[in-house]
């Protein structure tokens, strides 16, 4: 299993820096190895552009000391050829005595610094230094910000049910995968969380790109995608670059990625497979290396049953699919989401902490969510805002629902509690009439309740008010009820 990614900042902060000494003179290079032996850094040397590039490629120095005048290649070159790139070593180019404009041509190229040879070795050493320190800074501060980010991603999925620790297992496995992932789950779970969550725990260095198929018209996401030319349609002005490009090097986030287009799915599969674009307009391919990760909140097995999905654009999403759960389905993360939820709100609004008193609390463990993890954190941030004490209660949650809590089911069956005057010796028909009209009229006269209060099928009781005689009067609603 990968290690976390609290483990590879460590790994990371104490690794070696890497110095790449390139120069075609050897004793040249075996006086500037001997000068910088004792900075805390590997060395390794090249004599060419070739063996230059190749050391680069292979064992990625953080510095590299380039000379300008190399066989077959200039060092100009090299420094212009892995300039560009986002995970580029800090170059420090050697010119020849006189050269300044070379200098100055190198500066422009991206280079770090420059020396000018001959160059004293106290001046060799402060340069290389500098740099190095450069780069381990940046380092520290990359470490510092994904540490952040790992800690944001941490506090945002919050909860300890084995429902959400079994989607935090698997966001581990596959973060450091270039992998695809498709992410299913119903509206308001946290689809694009997670999404987030394997981003900020890979080694990706890119951005996270987010993009709803659902919100735009099917005839807006191919530009949206894979970006337009100037002229490619009426309106496109100028060119633009789409999510792809935007999201080279990072992860590219598909949400309801049911709702696309099957043409934008075409061209979608083929981007996936050839990790190139074409923009609208263009002609000419782009590569892009790009993390997948799509959302839906669909059965995409009955959408390609129905052909509304390719099968084949399926089976490319999914190579690791993540099932994030209802959250009636954790209601014991609940009282932790909703804690959170309120103290967030409490901070965005300035307004005094709140705590969420035992029958509030309940109301939250009873109700149904249909909105999920969404829903809870409106529900709270409005009662943070409404409550008009310290402490959140049950009419602060403004809850809407088309069923009656169990809280108010345990209130009704209270009140069957009190005790009836009767006889012992009446007829238990008589009790049971007198038992049921009275839960019916606790519930208004709503038979599925009055059923879910009695412990009985909604069908039971249809037939006993029949068995009863209590069907006449009820009638209206046993037949509303069956219809």
């Amino acid at each position: 299993m990968n290690a976390p990614l609290e483990e590879r900042v460590v790994e990371a902060k104490s690794d070696r820096l890497r110095l790449l000494i390139v120069d075609d003179e050897e004793a040249a290079r075996y006086g500037m190895r001997r000068a910088l032996a004792s900075l805390d850094c590997e060395i390794a040397e090249a004599e060419d552009a070739e063996r230059a590039r190749s050391e680069i490629e292979r064992k990625r120095p953080d510095v590299v000391l380039l000379d300008i005048n190399l066989p077959g290649a200039s060092g100009l070159d090299l420094l212009r050829e892995f300039g560009e790139r986002g995970d580029a070593p800090l170059f420090i180019m050697i010119t020849a005595y006189g050269s300044e404009r070379m200098a100055v041509e190198a500066i422009k190229s991206g280079a770090h610094d420059y020396l000018a040879k001959p160059f004293e070795i106290d001046e060799l050493r402060l340069v290389v230094r500098n740099a190095l320190e450069t780069v381990r800074l940046k380092r520290e501060n990359e470490a510092l910000r994904r540490s952040l980010e790992l800690e944001s991603a941490a506090a945002k999925l919050l909860g300890q049910s084995p429902a959400i620790e079994r989607v935090r297992a698997v966001i581990e496995k596959v973060a450091e995968t270039d992998a695809t992932v498709l992410i299913r789950g119903e509206s308001g779970t946290g689809k694009e969380l997670v999404a987030r969550a394997i981003h900020e725990r890979s080694r990706r260095r890119g951005r996270f790109v987010a993009i709803n198929c659902a919100a735009l018209p099917s005839e807006l996401i191919e530009s949206e995608l894979f970006g337009h030319e100037k002229g490619a349609f009426t309106g496109a002005s100028m060119r633009r670059q789409g999510k792809f490009e935007l999201a080279d090097g990072g992860t590219l986030f598909l949400d309801e990625i049911g709702d696309m287009s099957a043409n934008v799915q075409a061209k979608l599969l083929r981007a996936i497979e050839e990790r190139a674009i074409e923009r609208l307009g263009g002609a000419e391919p782009i590569p892009v290396d790009v993390r997948i990760v799509s959302a839906t909140h669909r059965q995409l097995e009955r959408e390609i049953e129905a052909g509304n999905f390719r099968a084949d654009l399926f089976f490319r999403l999914r190579v690791v699919t993540i099932e994030v759960p209802p959250l009636r389905e954790r209601r014991e993360d609940i009282p932790l989401l909703a804690t959170a939820f309120a103290q967030a709100a409490a901070d965005k609004y300035g307004l005094p902490a709140r705590t969420i008193s035992a029958s509030a609390l309940r109301r939250l463990l009873e109700y149904a969510w249909p909105g999920n993890v969404r829903e809870l954190r409106n529900v709270i941030e409005r009662a943070v805002i409404m409550a008009e004490g310290k402490e959140i209660a049950v009419r602060d949650l403004a809850l809407e629902s088309h069923e009656t809590s169990r809280a108010e089911d345990e209130e009704r069956r209270e009140a069957l509690r009190v005790p009836f005057t009767m006889n012992f010796r009446a007829d238990r028909r008589e009790f049971e009439r007198t038992y049921i009209t009275r839960c019916l009229e606790l519930t208004g006269g709503n038979v599925t309740r009055a059923a879910a209060i009695l412990g009985m099928h909604r069908q039971s009781l249809q037939h006993k008010l029949r068995e009863l005689g209590l069907a006449r009067r009820y009638v209206a609603l046993i037949e509303g009820d069956e219809k």
